[in-house]
C-alpha cells in the first residue's frame, strides 16, 4: 500500500468516471484502474463495485476511504509543517444529531479560538453519521443521545466501531411546540393529547431502525408522523401544522427565536445526552473545550 495508491482511491471516489479521475491524477486510466485493483487484492476488499453504469463505493470502500483520507492529510500537515515549512491550519470538527444547543457550543468555540488558526466544520446529521464520521476521523466528537430504548444495541454499535460514549447530562423528556399550540399552556402532557397532532421526526435516510431515531417514543403508534432533513423545515412545521417533537426541553432561543416552548412529557423518563469519540485518542484541547461548553447547557435542563 503505498501513500499514492491512497491519494488514487480518494480521487476515484470524488469523481464521476474512472476516466475522470485519471484525467485529474494525470495518469492513464489503464494505470489508474491496475493501481486500484492492485490495492483491493493487497487490504483484502472491494472498495469500488463495477457495472455497466460505472464504479461506486462498497460499504467496505466507504469505511476504508474515511481511513485513507486521515492518512493522506495527516501526510499533508507533515510535509507543509517539515518540509515545505510552511503553517497549516488546525482543524476542528463536531458532529451532531439535531441539538440548537450543540451548535451554540460550537459557536462560542470557535468566537473564543477564531477562524484564522483553525479550520472548522460542524455536521448537524443523521444518528448512522455522527457515528461513522467519528469513526473515520472526520469528526473527533460526536453528541448524541441514549435511553432505555436504544442504548444496549448503540453502545455494541459504539464498541465495534472502537468508540467510547462519555455521559454529559440527563434530561427528562418534553415537547417541543410552538406558542401558539393549542397544548403551549399546559404543565404537562401526555402522549395520548400529542398523538391528536402531526409527529416530526428527522428522516434517518437508509438507515431508518427505531434505534437510530432522534425523537423518544419512536415505536409508538402515532396517527400522523412527517419526516423532515433539516431543522429550518422543522421548524416552519411546528407553526405551520401545530408539529411537536420529542426532546431534551432545552431551548436556544438564540438560533430557534422565542416562538417556542418545552412542555414535560407526563412520566418520569430520561434521556442521557453524552458524546462519542475514538478509543484510546484523548481529546485535543480545542475539543476538550467543545465539550466544556456543552456542559454548561446542564444548568438549563428542565426539572
Amino acid at each position: 500500500m503505498t501513500l499514492n495508491q491512497l491519494r488514487y482511491i480518494i480521487q476515484v471516489a470524488e469523481s464521476p468516471s474512472m476516466n475522470e479521475a485519471a484525467k485529474a491524477l494525470y495518469i492513464s486510466q489503464p494505470s489508474l484502474s491496475a493501481s486500484v485493483r492492485e490495492l483491493e487484492t493487497e487490504i483484502g476488499i472491494e472498495v469500488f463495485s463495477r457495472s455497466n453504469r460505472g464504479i461506486m463505493l462498497t460499504p467496505e470502500g466507504k469505511e476504508f476511504l474515511g481511513y485513507a483520507r486521515q492518512v493522506v492529510q495527516q501526510y499533508e500537515l507533515i510535509e507543509s509543517k517539515y518540509i515545505d515549512k510552511t503553517e497549516q491550519k488546525k482543524r476542528f470538527s463536531v458532529s451532531l444529531q439535531h441539538y440548537t444547543f450543540a451548535v451554540n457550543a460550537f459557536i462560542e468555540v470557535v468566537a473564543q479560538y477564531g477562524i484564522d488558526e483553525y479550520d472548522f466544520s460542524v455536521y448537524e446529521t443523521r444518528t448512522s453519521d455522527v457515528i461513522q464520521n467519528v469513526k473515520n476521523f472526520k469528526s473527533e466528537v460526536g453528541i448524541l443521545y441514549l435511553n432505555d430504548f436504544n442504548r444496549n444495541v448503540l453502545e455494541k454499535i459504539f464498541a465495534e466501531n472502537e468508540l467510547s460514549f462519555h455521559r454529559l447530562f440527563d434530561c427528562h423528556i418534553y415537547a417541543y411546540i410552538a406558542k401558539g399550540h393549542p397544548l403551549a399552556d399546559k404543565a404537562r402532557v401526555t402522549l395520548e393529547e400529542l398523538s391528536e397532532y402531526p409527529c416530526l421526526a428527522f428522516d434517518q435516510g437508509e438507515n431508518n431502525s427505531f434505534y437510530f431515531a432522534e425523537e423518544l417514543y419512536s415505536t409508538y403508534e402515532y396517527k400522523r408522523i412527517i419526516h423532515a432533513s433539516d431543522r429550518a423545515t422543522m421548524l416552519n412545521l411546528f407553526k405551520g401544522m401545530n408539529g411537536f417533537t420529542l426532546c431534551s426541553g432545552i431551548i436556544c432561543e438564540d438560533l430557534n427565536g422565542d416562538d417556542f416552548v418545552a412542555v414535560r412529557l407526563d412520566n418520569e423518563d430520561l434521556m442521557t445526552i453524552g458524546y462519542i469519540k475514538r478509543k484510546g485518542i484523548p481529546l485535543s484541547p480545542i475539543g476538550k473545550k467543545y465539550i466544556e461548553e456543552v456542559e454548561k447547557y446542564k444548568e438549563m435542563v428542565l426539572e
